[in-house]
């Protein structure tokens, strides 16, 4: 049940329709039903009176950036509420700290700064408070992690991680304006080119507000000149219209330039400042803006590839433009980005992939810093279990497809074979580690993810998780002990329906035939990942009719039976049968073949790799890999 509170129920009204808007763009895009928004709004109440309040385990202040109407209203409600309702401020820049001095009981206080739209846009900041609990930290995490967000947690300070480089680079574009050193074409021109990104700071203007900028960099004056708002910015917020973005770029390249080191220049300059005051991580302050600004590549990943001798040369154009001291940290040791996590939590270790903004897809950093990681919790004493999940939407939604292709394309093969090998070698390690390895898949557990799951003595799912081996379908096999850890768990005939099909499973049907052992709920993940209860053991599992025929289907027909349509009479029904060898036919039959010919033979691991040199060295896999999720026909060569 959701509360909707304004201060009168027109307002309330003129929310909820907004909110009905997006259930209807929702509808069209087939993520909801009608029947689940009918639901929705069935579960929706609207009210004037803030004692209607009073049922709700989380109320989230979102209203517009006013510190006095923030803080009256946290001071009505906190004395309304139950004391264990979590209490929560969206604010984009004002002090969690100064809002909570208003809350009663501020140990249920914190700020969770949503980004534009709400409701489309995956990133969330979360801000503890100084006295915000940890069980409440938790249980935010938890709500964030079910409503579909990615989280990057910052240290409070104004602006927070996000919006303090965020808003100055709209403000320097203002100012690169009023210096009449370009027109806005070529602004939003040069920084759609260098941030990777579709729309340019005035066309974002445009789209969230003026207003909302200008008040936003008024908010951060606290932090010194750098942060007053250009005139511009003011006189265009004063106006209420949107800029003029119409016309036509420039294409003098030394007009480009200027423009490209001043905004690259105040971005580098405040990450320093944000990681010389930990306000947040490294690799958080990349995926904010990854993530929550859709740009290619994060500031952090920016300066790596510019350079500590550059990145302190374009600081340096911001620091002389407004007489600033230099920033103390530009130093390249600081901006490592942590692609995998480990933490200790009572008999447990977590190893956490954390890449979400690329579905902690399997590229060589991540696999290295997987086998240090690794290793390091190996080696922990008084740690009964390690513990593998990823982070985001996805568990690990495979290997790094764009690496396999470039390498292809380069006929560098070797390198794939070099990246294979020492995956294998990560695996094995994980494999033989003589602590109890559980792996907590937390959605998408695609190709490579389900390998590296394959290899916990425990594999337990949310009911929203998917797992799937779609190599074949993209022109190769699984190469990191795919065909051979499935057949140990499931045996050798459910793992060629597996690999063969490429059918996404769904939890249920992974539990069904035993690929994974439990299937828990999104609560209980955070209490196992937080040690509160007690991992489950191995189940034995007895298949239903359904998937024993689904076993002795592949079990008494070969492949080349079942690429010729000509299979025996099983118990799967003809049509079903049908569609099995039809689904199979479109994959890549030289992929298909390796890969029946490794769970036939059943030896090791890594026999995998000596079919590399072949299977990366055909069309097929270049046509697959290049193109998916697009309708492809393979020749077989």
């Amino acid at each position: 049940t959701v509360v909707i509170a304004d201060k009168n129920i027109e307002l309330a009204k003129k929310g909820l329709a907004k909110i009905k808007s997006s259930w209807s763009d929702a509808i069209d895009r087939k993520i909801f039903s009608g029947s689940q928004v009918d639901s929705f709004i069935e579960h929706t109440i609207l009210t004037d009176d803030y004692n209607g309040l009073t049922i709700c385990d989380l109320v989230v202040e979102a209203i517009f950036e006013d510190f006095n109407v923030k803080y009256d209203l946290f001071k009505t409600v906190s004395e309304l509420v139950p004391a264990d309702t979590i209490l929560v401020t969206n604010t984009s820049s004002f002090s969690v700290n100064d809002l909570s001095k208003a809350v009663k009981y501020p140990e249920r206080f914190l700020g969770l700064h949503y980004f534009y739209h709400a409701a489309k846009n995956r990133l969330v900041e979360i801000i503890a408070g100084e006295q915000t609990s940890r069980e409440v930290l938790q249980s935010i995490q938890s709500f964030c992690y079910k409503s579909g967000k990615d989280v990057i947690t910052c240290k409070d300070s104004h602006g927070f991680a996000v919006n303090r480089y965020f808003v100055p680079w709209l403000n320097e574009a203002c100012r690169i304006l009023e210096e009449d050193i370009a027109d806005i074409p070529t602004i939003d021109s040069v920084c759609c080119e260098i941030f990777g990104i579709t729309m340019g700071p005035f066309a974002l203007m445009n789209a969230t507000g003026v207003p909302i900028a200008y008040h936003s960099q008024k908010t951060l004056q606290i932090f010194g000149d750098l942060y007053i708002p250009s005139d511009k910015l003011r006189k265009q917020s004063d106006s209420n219209l949107p800029w003029n973005i119409s016309g036509n770029f420039s294409v003098d390249q030394k007009i480009r330039k200027m423009v490209g080191e001043r905004m690259l220049g105040i971005i580098f300059f405040i990450s320093t400042q944000l990681i010389e005051e930990k306000v947040c991580s490294a690799t958080d302050l990349n995926r904010g803006a990854r993530i929550g600004l859709k740009w290619k590549k994060g500031p952090v990943e920016l300066m790596i590839r510019y350079g500590e001798t550059e990145v302190e040369r374009l600081c340096e154009l911001i620091t002389e433009k407004v007489l600033l001291r230099k920033p103390i940290t530009v130093d390249s040791s600081d901006w490592k980005l942590e692609l995998v996590t480990l933490g200790k939590t009572g008999r447990n270790a977590v190893i956490t992939i954390s890449n979400p903004e690329s579905l902690n897809s399997l590229d060589q950093e991540t696999m290295d810093q997987l086998f240090e990681k690794f290793k390091e919790a190996n080696s922990y004493s008084g740690i009964k279990n390690i513990l593998i999940t990823g982070s985001g939407k996805a568990f690990v939604a495979g290997a790094d497809v764009k690496f396999f292709v470039k390498n292809m394309e380069n006929k560098t093969i070797e390198n794939i074979i070099s990246f294979t090998r020492f995956g294998q070698k990560v695996f094995e390690m994980i494999d033989h580690s003589p602590k109890r390895i559980v792996a907590v898949l937390n959605g998408l557990t695609f190709g490579g993810g389900l390998e590296l799951a394959l290899c916990a003595d425990i594999i337990v799912a949310v009911p929203s998780a998917i797992m799937a081996f779609p190599e074949t379908g993209i022109g190769i096999f699984p190469g990191l002990g795919g065909t051979q850890r499935s057949s140990r768990r499931i045996g050798k005939a459910l793992s060629k329906y597996l690999i063969h099909t490429g059918k996404m499973l769904s939890a249920t049907e992974a539990f069904e035939i035993g690929l994974i052992d439990q299937i828990i709920s999104d609560d209980q993940m955070f209490e196992i990942l937080n040690d509160h209860i007690v991992i489950p053991e191995r189940q034995h599992h007895t298949l239903n009719k359904k998937w024993t025929a689904i076993k002795d289907f592949f079990e008494f027909n070969s492949l080349n039976d079942i690429l010729a349509h000509k299979v025996h009479d099983t118990m799967v029904p003809e049509e079903e049968a049908t569609k099995l060898c039809k689904t199979i036919s479109y994959k890549a039959p030289i992929a298909l073949k390796i890969a029946d010919k490794l769970i036939e033979e059943g030896k090791s691991c890594e026999d995998e790799l000596s079919y590399l040199p072949e299977i990366f060295g055909t069309k097929d896999a270049l046509i697959g890999l290049s193109h998916i999720g697009q309708k492809v026909q393979y020749t077989g060569s």
